[in-house]
């Protein structure tokens, strides 16, 4: 990337950079201390960070990391401690001030309006900058074309996957002139060679004098982009780490006490029996600028009792439509899905749900929960009418209570009670409520859109351990992950979707991520193995 005139960050006096010092840290944590009712979410935290520099900060789920980014970021206000940007002690009452400061923030679930297009979404709150017309425009192009985000300004954001609506949202604390940025779980959605691609930028920036704080599970990715690692346990600071000389293992050992986990091999459970049978399915959709094309293009394929199934796909694919053609949330043009031997092509989706259709969805907070009623009501979510939630019609909510406190132990969710709302439990907590709340129907086909996104290493295990569990028991699983170990390593069977379509099978017991990762951009098509991936694979692929 050659980024030749970054933005620059507005100070208070309206001058780049104002009040910095430039030898002062780009941050200074010192004793902070944030309390909620029945949880300490942090406690007499510190942490320096240098500018110019890719700072990490790992910890298991519930460990208080965004909390204490929302402090940065003035979400929220410490209860004790003191914040220092460029030398200067500042207090934020506002992500307004955060902002004027020159810090900005990309959520892990993001901030945006669906009903706006990208432009409407980076220029509000921020029409002074350059208006919301051309100017506006011009500079969104200029900030992706800069920084390689490939954002459409014009495009409706409710159309846009989540890796684009995460560029957006990049673009979006770029465009309002921060220098030093926090990217909560920024690669998430991405695969391989997008990750490198994103490292190589951050590189780059910091090399311009941009500090970046970066948030991730994933430690491989923590150990190789980062220039030092700041570790939380249970709302506090337990140490720092020198990426060039710690392993994953130490790391992982650091942040929750045990081994860095993988999704391994293990024996088949595939039987012959069919659990799923989709044919023929087709879904065509109109975009923002009314022209036809199709989403799902002829889709066929079976899951058998026992068989996890991947899916391995740029984001924006189709696999999202895939998902909700399947659940019964959009009606395809044409196609079939038969579950168990039963046709549910034409019933409706709680009707599948009854038949045995287990949902994790990608994003939890738009399909998964209600943010603000209790755990043990979310538990019901998408169960209305089965046992325990239910008694011969009626809400059974003492049944669904104990049930939900049975969830909670059994899958460890971090929590003071049931009844605290979902919004209060840290993401991978409410990633494995719902998780629990799925397995508790024992289901005959799960669907599984990215079940580990942003959990910590040892839920992920925990995650990984009742799916193989439930597979053994002859659980169908249809598996969709940006998380190209967790496909590779989950998967009896393994298929790329590229335009909506099925292109190309995959051998998991062969096929390496970066392969696997190649084949996605369109690269190869038929069956995958070592050497024909290898050999088809390009240097770089654009996003279908």
């Amino acid at each position: 990337m050659n980024a030749s005139s970054p933005p620059t960050a507005h100070g208070p006096s309206g001058t780049p950079g104002a009040g910095a010092a430039s030898d002062a840290p780009a941050v200074e944590l010192r004793g902070i201390t944030k309390r909620f009712p029945g949880v300490i979410a942090n406690k007499d935290i510190d942490i320096t960070v240098r500018r110019g520099t890719v700072h990490a900060l790992c910890g298991e789920n519930g460990a208080g990391k965004s909390t204490l980014m929302k402090i940065l970021y003035g979400m929220q206000k410490p209860d004790e401690g003191t914040i220092t940007v460029d030398g200067t002690e500042v207090a934020f009452s506002s992500p307004a001030d955060a902002i004027a400061r020159g810090i900005g923030m990309v959520h892990q679930h993001f901030m945006l309006a669906d009903n706006l297009t990208v432009l409407e979404n980076v220029a509000l709150g921020s029409e002074k900058l350059y208006g919301i017309g051309g100017r506006a425009r011009a500079k969104i192009r200029e900030i992706s074309d800069a920084y390689g985000l490939g954002v459409r300004p014009d495009a409706l954001v409710e159309e846009l996957g989540v890796a684009d609506r995460q560029r957006v949202e990049i673009l979006k604390v770029l465009y309002r002139g921060a220098r030093t940025l926090i990217l909560d779980e920024p690669t998430a959605v991405l695969v391989p060679q997008e990750v490198d691609a994103l490292f190589d930028n951050l590189r780059e920036l910091k090399s311009e004098g941009l500090t970046v704080l970066f948030i991730s599970h994933k430690l491989g990715e923590v150990l190789s982009v980062a220039d030092e690692i700041t570790v939380i346990r249970r709302g506090t600071t337990v140490g720092t780490a020198d990426p060039r000389s710690t392993t994953a293992r130490q790391l992982a050992e650091l942040m929750v006490g045990s081994e860095l986990p993988t999704p391994g091999a293990r024996e088949s459970t595939v039987t012959d029996e069919p659990a799923l049978a989709v044919s023929g399915l087709r879904l065509t959709a109109t975009d923002s600028d009314g022209v036809v094309r199709e989403v799902l293009d002829g889709i066929d394929f079976t899951i058998h009792e026992g068989e996890v199934l991947g899916i391995a796909g740029v984001e924006g694919n189709g696999q999202a439509e895939l998902v909700e053609a399947v659940m019964g949330m959009r009606t395809p043009d044409s196609g079939t899905v038969v579950l168990g031997g039963r046709d549910i092509s034409h019933v409706p989706t709680r009707t599948r749900r009854e038949s045995g259709i287990g949902y994790i969805p990608e994003d939890r907070h738009r399909h998964g929960l209600l943010l603000e009623a209790p755990l043990w009501e979310n538990r019901i979510l998408g169960h209305v009418t089965e046992t325990p939630n239910s008694r011969r019609g009626l809400i059974d909510a003492r049944a669904a209570r104990l049930d939900t406190e049975r969830i909670v132990e059994e899958y460890d969710v971090r929590t003071p009670g049931i009844e605290v709302t979902a919004a209060s439990l840290s993401g991978g907590n409410q990633q494995k409520l719902i998780v629990g709340r799925e397995m508790s129907h024992h289901p005959k086909l799960l669907i599984a859109a990215h079940p580990t996104r942003g959990v910590d290493v040892g839920a992920q295990a925990q995650i990984w351990d009742q799916i193989s569990e439930a597979r053994r028991e002859g659980l169908a699983v249809l598996l969709i992950s940006a998380d190209l170990d967790e496909l590779i390593g989950l998967s009896d069977t393994l298929r790329v979707m590229y335009r909506g379509r099925l292109v190309a099978d995959a051998d998991p017991a062969t096929i390496t991520p970066e392969e696997l990762g190649s084949a996605m951009t369109g690269a190869s098509s038929g069956h995958l193995d070592h050497e024909a991936v290898g050999a088809s694979a390009p240097e770089g692929g654009e996003e279908g």
